[in-house]
């Protein structure tokens, strides 16, 4: 199982190589610094190779994707692709079939991706959607800014209890990390509220947003768990919101004074551009991408990935329920609700994003901005929340925009999008513009890193041979002239190659061959005692509030096959 890849054009943020003439060489899966002369020889001379791309933040598997593919069949209807001789049909824009999940991100040159919000209660039916997306490894992550057991854990201020919870619930559900959700607000919407800012307190619980993400990010260093806190922050979509956002960041900013926490970046803040706004209203909504880009290139200890919007129909989804039902009143679409007892709660709506609408053509701007203002591709990731913001498919749309200002400017003046940009953000001002090194950086060796993967999003020795060849030579190509940003969107979306573990998954931008997609959870060891011991203690509240017994809520191992397990070892 030996190939080599001839004479690419190399780019790979993560050990320093900005577009070197080199072999990338492969054996049983991995990443070799030399192979025999019976390697097979694949000839991308003069063609873009980069690691396989990492996805930090994508809604691709759960029970909001059921609903939404049930209460949506006109976006069923849209990307239909019949059958092939070796794959299956598919179906499916903003949210597509599991099958064309794996295969459209595959296509894409992509690897790895994070299923940004599992409940506990719906891990089982996470796992099995997972199951049926081949092609790509993926990394749950579970909820619990609202969970109950969190809750009373912080109340009574007991953070060790809370790490034991943790701890073992993630065992439970089998995923890879934690993900918090407007903290404490899905809980408040089961009383038909919501809070507003860190400091608002859950109802009938007198506990805070803020008092549950920093609690929930010190037990986050405490497990030490390969990624940071990952959060999404209260105030979602609502003008002035950098505000919140900004005291959120700031919130956490004193834990890194602690000697126990070792790594320099503790929390990332997910789809920024959502939390970006400027104003009182929508009536005199402004960017608020400033005050934001400017505190992340002050600190270290905040990522961030952008959420950037489309200019695309799709379907917002999000455990974030008020924030959808606020939604549905603005634009009277329809409306889907599920709650998750005791542990979270999620909202569904069509979602027009148009770039004649002035709000939409605010938000596409924000997201730009972000990308743009932030000084340091390290920390700011290329996501669309997808599909909240637009579907995944359009990543390389959106690469093509941030490596031409020419094309900014031109849908500017061309009135593609709103004059908002114009008079509510900076966007015409700023000609930055991303080389193929920059979108390496933020569509592979960065998310990579935030997410805690040594192996994954580069090409280094002893990394996974997850490797993606594009057909264009980088040297012979300007992606700055408008006129190039559809090749630039074309190309990327159709990788020449795309090879996963050693295996060409991806040849001419068709599905070449199918394999199963892994589960990739968090093991950690040292707190087993501790857990044993929290189980024992919220068991009569588990079984007197649930309406599931608890021999049922456990994802059991053959729920996960295939899985990648990483041990972790606690600091306390």
């Amino acid at each position: 199982m030996e190939s080599i890849l001839k004479n690419g054009i190399v780019y790979d943020p993560t050990n320093n190589i900005k577009g070197e003439k080199k072999d990338v060489m492969i054996r049983d899966g991995k990443i070799v610094d030399s192979v025999s002369s019976d390697a097979q020889v694949i000839d991308v001379t003069n063609k873009l190779v980069m690691a396989a791309g990492v996805d930090v933040h994508s809604h691709i598997a759960g029970p909001k994707l059921c609903v939404g593919r049930l209460y949506r069949p006109e976006d069923e209807r849209r990307g239909v692709k019949a059958k092939t001789a070796t794959a299956r049909a598919e179906t499916g824009f903003s949210i597509p079939s599991c099958p064309a999940t794996g295969y459209r991100y595959s296509k894409m040159g992509y690897g790895t991706v994070a299923e940004a919000a599992v409940p506990p209660l719906e891990a089982k039916h996470t796992h099995e959607e997972i199951m049926a997306i081949p092609n790509i490894d993926i990394s749950p992550l579970a909820l619990f800014g609202n969970n109950w057991f969190v809750l009373q854990f912080v109340k009574e201020g007991d953070l060790e209890g809370l790490a034991a919870f943790v701890s073992a619930w993630l065992k439970i559900s089998k995923c890879y990390g934690m993900k918090v959700v407007n903290p404490c607000g899905s809980e408040a919407w089961g009383w038909g509220m919501n809070v507003h800012g860190i400091d608002d307190p859950a109802p009938y619980w007198d506990v805070t947003g803020r008092q549950v993400m920093v609690a929930l990010t010190k037990v986050n260093e405490m497990l030490g768990l390969p990624h940071s806190m990952h959060i999404h922050t209260n105030d979602l979509g609502h003008p002035g919101n950098y505000k919140t956002t900004l005291e959120t960041m700031k919130a956490v900013e004193d834990l890194k004074k602690n000697p126990s926490v070792s790594r320099n970046q503790i929390m990332h803040c997910t789809h920024l551009q959502f939390h970006a706004y400027g104003g009182t209203t929508w009536r005199d909504a402004k960017s608020g991408a400033k005050p934001l880009a400017d505190y992340i290139n002050k600190h270290d200890h905040i990522t961030c990935d952008v959420g950037q919007v489309t200019l695309d129909e799709t379907t917002t989804m999000t455990a974030d329920a008020p924030m959808e039902y606020d939604l549905y009143k603005l634009s009277g679409l329809k409306w889907a609700n599920k709650d998750i007892e005791l542990e979270t709660a999620s909202g569904l709506i069509p979602c027009i994003y148009s770039g004649k609408a002035p709000v939409s053509s605010l938000q596409w701007a924000i997201g730009l901005e972000l990308f743009l203002m932030i000084d340091d591709p390290w920390k700011v990731v290329l996501t669309t929340d997808s599909p909240n913001a637009g579907p995944f498919i359009r990543y390389p749309r959106i690469i093509s925009w941030l490596m031409s200002s020419d094309r900014r400017t031109e849908m500017i003046e061309n009135k593609e999008v709103h004059k908002w940009v114009s008079k509510r953000t900076d966007l015409p001002t700023l000609d930055r513009v991303y080389d193929w090194n920059d979108i390496a950086t933020v569509t592979r060796s960065a998310p990579a890193k935030i997410l805690g993967f040594e192996e994954r999003g580069h090409l280094g020795v002893g990394a996974n041979a997850d490797v993606a060849v594009y057909d264009i030579e980088p040297e012979n190509f300007d992606p700055t002239k408008a006129a190039n940003a559809a090749v630039v969107e074309d190309v990327l979306g159709r990788a020449l190659y795309t090879i996963k573990d050693g295996q060409i998954l991806v040849k001419d931008g068709e599905i070449a061959k199918v394999v199963p997609s892994r589960h990739l959870w968090t093991n950690i060891q040292g707190f087993e005692q501790q857990e044993k011991k929290v189980l024992e203690d919220i068991m009569p509240m588990f079984n007197k509030y649930y309406t599931i017994k608890f021999e049922n809520y456990k994802v059991h191992d053959h729920y996960i096959e295939p899985s990648i397990e990483y041990k972790v070892k606690a600091s306390k």
